[in-house]
């Protein structure tokens, strides 16, 4: 288990014991409003909105919070103004990092993300410098009590290219055009993700181990607790044994 798998699990672990859901409902509200900015309020036809809605709707967000987020982001309600914006560097051990964030002050944000970067011995790089290891991928979790054989007939049916078993969830990996396909699918067939996004999955893994993977470890986690970074993504692997040792 490796990348965007080994860091979701880490994540699922972490929120389960994490009280600032003030926090994540803020990193929710700021994707829905960018979302309806460029795309529209009509979930039926912004895929980027609708995920967004799903995300919010699965933690279990206010129905008025979401629709106040669509309204500042068509401007029928005033709002701030966020921006997208990718940054890409490397942690310890040579581990590449993608970075997806939303913010009003991009000056102010590539000098934090510097500074986290540096603080856990890694360094910020130039845009490209990474993203060619990653590919845009569909990612779909749903729970391990929906039996394997159930999942693999609607979701390979639909076009899905792998489905793995990752300690607490299934996890589907669908290409990027196939991704909405998919989850109308395991929709109609009654079954409920527990999370549905795009993501970057590494083409590569680097291992990292000891005070390395420390290292990266914390970077990642002080990336997500970043106020403007919506997601991270990681080559890094770890042996589960180490990993299980890290995250006690």
């Amino acid at each position: 288990m490796s990348g965007h798998s080994k860091w979701a699990t880490i994540k699922r672990k972490k929120g389960k014991n994490d009280a600032a859901r003030g926090k994540l409902f803020t990193k929710l509200i700021r994707e829905i409003t960018v979302a309806a900015r460029e795309g529209g309020g009509e979930e039926g036809s912004n895929p980027r909105l609708r995920t967004a809605v799903l995300a919010a709707k699965a933690e279990n967000m206010p129905a008025a919070n979401i629709e106040r987020a669509v309204k500042k982001g068509t401007g029928e309600l005033p709002g701030e103004s966020y921006e997208s914006v990718v940054y890409e560097g490397y942690g310890a051990g040579g581990a590449a990092i993608m970075i997806e964030a939303l913010s009003d002050n991009k000056n102010r944000t590539v000098a934090e993300m510097r500074h986290l970067f540096s603080k856990y011995n890694g360094n910020l790089a130039e845009n490209g410098a990474v993203s060619w290891m990653f590919s845009q991928k569909g990612y779909i979790a749903v729970a391990r009590s929906v039996p394997e054989d159930d999942l693999m007939l609607v979701a390979l049916e639909a076009g899905a290219e792998d489905i793995s078993d990752e300690e607490d969830v299934w996890e589907i990996t669908t290409a990027l055009q196939d991704f909405e396909r998919v989850k109308k699918a395991l929709e109609e067939a009654g079954i409920q993700s527990t999370q549905a996004e795009l993501i970057r999955k590494p083409q590569n893994t680097v291992k990292v181990e000891g005070k390395t993977a420390e290292q990266v470890l914390n970077l990642m986690s002080a990336l997500e607790d970043h106020d403007d970074v919506q997601r991270v993504f990681s080559n890094f692997d770890i042996e589960a044994g180490e990993l299980a040792a890290l995250t006690a």
